[in-house]
């Protein structure tokens, strides 16, 4: 397909992303992509699968998926058509997950496709790549994956990821803000806030891009905290349009943050299937995964001790 040799070119060219790799820079690294999706189920994360395990071992990445990381077992209430009207029944919250899952994306989860985020599954990984919503963790397993983090393991997430584990601040603390509406699906121009980040050289020379545009909360989301590397071109958006909540018409895209020994990375694009095939986005999602494994050198100060441009 076309489009899988362009993303082998987009993600060889993210080594050139590099000024001084780190040593470790070519040994494989163990990403385990977590796509269960509890609340809205996003057509493309069987498109992100495919890219990473397609796109991972060419870039020093031995890549798991984990569809499904809840009780496969427990027992709730699904509904069927029968005879014309709707009838109640109970299956297991796999089954029903598998039939709402494979009618979004065409792609199948079975007990193969499963598997606890916990700090024993962790410690077979280097790093996490979170498109995810609703509840996919307990928070004693979102307190293991900040405790991992925290110990020097490589946290990301992509679009999502933050529209996620709203009630459990261990999770938002890592992730850094959570989504609270998106009110533009459209083409919009970035403001490259870092373009010497490996995240943010992408889209030098290159700013425009068609998605679904998040806005955050005001809690936990703070550049007292973040290092925002790509924010929306407010002249490209209607910054009064219906939805849009955020006074300060602060829009952040992608950033990232240190979490004690570790590091931690995201970016809300990722909801078309457009964008996973975008050379750029490729690079985008592969240099933040990178620096957060610490493979590629970028800075991580947060925003507001930075000094702003005259």
């Amino acid at each position: 397909m076309r489009w899988l040799t362009l993303l082998t070119a987009a993600a060889l060219g993210c080594a050139a992303l590099a000024d001084s790799p780190a040593k470790d820079d070519k040994a494989t690294k163990r990403l385990l992509l977590v796509t269960d999706s509890g609340g809205f189920v996003h057509d493309s994360v069987g498109l992100a699968e495919e890219f990473l395990k397609d796109i991972g071992p060419k870039n020093g990445l031995d890549v798991t998926c984990y569809r499904f990381t809840r009780d496969p077992k427990a027992e709730v209430k699904a509904k069927r058509r029968e005879n014309g009207r709707d009838v109640e029944y109970t299956t297991t919250q796999l089954e029903k997950y598998a039939a709402e899952f494979r009618a979004r994306t065409g792609v199948a989860v079975g007990p193969e496709n499963c598997g606890r985020v916990n700090k024993e599954t962790l410690a077979k990984f280097d790093a996490v790549l979170f498109f995810t919503t609703g509840n996919p963790l307990t928070k004693d397993e979102a307190q293991d994956l900040l405790d991992w983090v925290k110990k020097g393991g490589a946290y990301a997430g992509t679009h999502c990821a933050t529209d996620t584990l709203y009630k459990t601040p261990a999770y938002g603390e890592l992730v850094g803000a959570y989504f609270v509406s998106h009110p533009w699906h459209q083409k919009i121009k970035l403001n490259v806030e870092d373009p010497a980040h490996p995240a943010g050289k992408p889209f030098v020379g290159a700013p425009d891009i068609t998605d679904e545009i998040y806005q955050f909360k005001d809690t936990p989301y703070s550049r007292d905290r973040l290092h925002v590397i790509l924010s929306v071109d407010n002249s490209s958006i209607d910054t009064n349009k219906s939805g849009v909540v955020r006074k300060d018409k602060d829009f952040a895209v992608s950033w990232c943050q240190n979490v004690g020994e570790g590091r931690s990375f995201y970016t809300s694009l990722g909801h078309r299937k457009e964008v996973w095939k975008d050379e750029r986005f490729q690079s985008h999602l592969l240099g933040g995964i990178k620096w957060a494994l610490k493979q590629l050198p970028g800075d991580a100060t947060p925003s507001a001790q930075l000094k702003k441009p005259d």
